[in-house]
């Protein structure tokens, strides 16, 4: 047997991959733009919520250990296809897919910004996606070498760029304002909308487990490292800003990271916010890609996806899924190019799909406590069902208040339901004539797991139980 490669680093690395990404800069820009250095408890709540959601999918990876379709079988085994397909059809591929099409499109527009070359600014968008997908084409170890490589130099760009703000020792002129603009709670609460898309995705970790050594503690801790460290960093910008960003400036900037370096820094500093784009977009699209892929390969075994996606290349990647993924996400990038308004509109769409997916992960603990309480797990949620019942009503809040605008609100709410309506139909036909199983029943633990084994989907094709 192979021996796992992948230790508690490559976990925080993973973790904070996905979440830290150009558009967690921009909602950074935002929140702290609008309420100072107070948006800084926003984001404790937000990340605080997270948790939650994390502690629900390390019990579900502690009772359904090593399955690659991570939150997919979760989901297939506590609520049955119906929800499943949807949810990841709808909450993981689309809007995953959909929001590191954005950021790559970010990524564009701050290299033309900030580098005089005769390139598109789709260009870097394209050569990067190409590199990522060569990179994952090659394995977990490459990939795991990546990610570490770029996640901790973006860490340490940003904590530095901030502590180089805080402690006022850039080179622009320090700025005098104060330093929140509101401590009104009632104005406060809202924007916890805004900083939980800050903490989004640390959960890519859980596709990964069956590569991870000492996956039971290694998973969960390093998940809540990785969250810990993306809020302490964040926090550490936040000052930075105050010291030399204008709020009004910051908030209405559609690039504030851009805008921050500049004034911390002159052009030196703008050149190195670039860089922390690059970055940022490399680790979003590398966890992406390998993430995705895992996710499809696992689908695909459990018929809920077509089978070419459960192939793999002689290094045990599922190739199809890496291209498949790579390609999806140069199309969102073109479709997203040089428009700042449909990217923020594309990344809070985004984010209500994930947080029904995160919502159905609470609902997956708390009926498989009740369906199978003596099952073994490694982990649990701690508090009983504490935890689950917080994560599901804080999501539910989230997605209520996901814009303050009324407007766009209702926007966001009709364009999701249109997209979760469309996606009903196609799973209730996929299900019945596809794989053929009761729509609404969910599927025994140990069918679930005995999914893994690619003979599983053989057997029933011979047995002309699935088509």
């Amino acid at each position: 047997m192979e021996e796992k490669k992948l230790g508690l680093g490559s976990v925080v690395s993973i973790s904070v991959g996905l979440v830290i990404a150009t558009s967690c800069l921009v909602s950074l820009g935002e929140g702290a733009g609008t309420l100072g250095v107070v948006f800084i408890f926003a984001m404790i709540i937000a990340c605080l919520l997270n948790m939650t959601t994390v502690t629900s999918l390390s019990e579900l990876n502690a009772l359904m250990p090593d399955t690659t379709g991570g939150l997919a079988q979760y989901t297939l085994a506590g609520l049955g296809p119906f929800p499943t397909l949807i949810s990841m059809v709808g909450g993981y591929l689309i809007c995953n897919l959909l929001s590191c099409g954005v950021e790559a499109s970010i990524f564009s527009y701050a290299m033309a910004k900030t580098i005089a070359l005769p390139i598109p600014s789709l260009g870097y968008a394209v050569i990067m996606t190409v590199i990522v997908m060569i990179a994952n084409l090659f394995g977990v170890d490459m990939f795991a070498k990546v990610q570490d490589l770029v996640a901790y130099l973006l860490i340490g760009s940003l904590v530095v760029m901030g502590l180089i703000g805080m402690f006022k020792l850039g080179t622009g002129t320090v700025i005098e304002q104060p330093l929140y603009m509101s401590t009104d709670w009632h104005e406060i609460v809202p924007m916890c909308a805004v900083a939980f898309w800050l903490f989004i995705g640390a959960e890519y970790a859980i596709p990964c487990a069956k590569d991870i050594k000492n996956a039971r503690r290694n998973v969960p801790m390093g998940m809540i490292i990785g969250l810990i460290v993306i809020c302490v960093m964040q926090s550490i910008l936040v000052f930075g800003f105050h010291n030399y960003t204008l709020w009004g400036e910051l908030a209405d900037s559609a690039a504030p990271h851009l805008l921050y370096g500049e004034n911390l820094l002159g052009y030196p500093g703008k050149l190195w916010m670039s860089l922390v784009a690059a970055l940022a977009v490399i680790s979003t699209q590398n966890s992406t890609v390998n993430g995705l892929s895992s996710i499809c390969q696992g689908m695909a075994k459990m018929n809920m996806m077509p089978q070419f996606f459960a192939k793999t290349n002689k290094y045990g990647v599922p190739y199809i899924g890496v291209i498949f993924t790579s390609i999806c996400i140069g199309l969102f990038a073109f479709a997203s190019d040089s428009s700042s308004d449909m990217i923020e509109f594309l990344i809070l769409v985004g984010s209500v799909f994930w947080m029904v997916s995160y919502v159905l992960a609470h609902i997956d603990v708390l009926v498989l406590r009740r369906r199978l309480p003596k099952a073994p797990r490694t982990f649990r949620s701690p508090g009983g069902v504490l935890l689950p019942i917080i994560g599901i009503v804080g999501t539910v809040y989230m997605i209520l208040n996901i814009s303050t605008d009324p407007v766009e609100r209702m926007q966001i709410w009709m364009l999701t339901g249109i997209v979760f309506l469309i996606l009903a139909v196609y799973s209730f036909f996929w299900i019945k004539l596809k794989m053929r199983m009761p729509v609404f029943k969910s599927v025994p633990l140990e069918q679930v797991m005995a999914m893994e084994d690619e003979r599983y989907y053989y057997i029933r094709k011979e047995r002309g139980i699935w088509k």
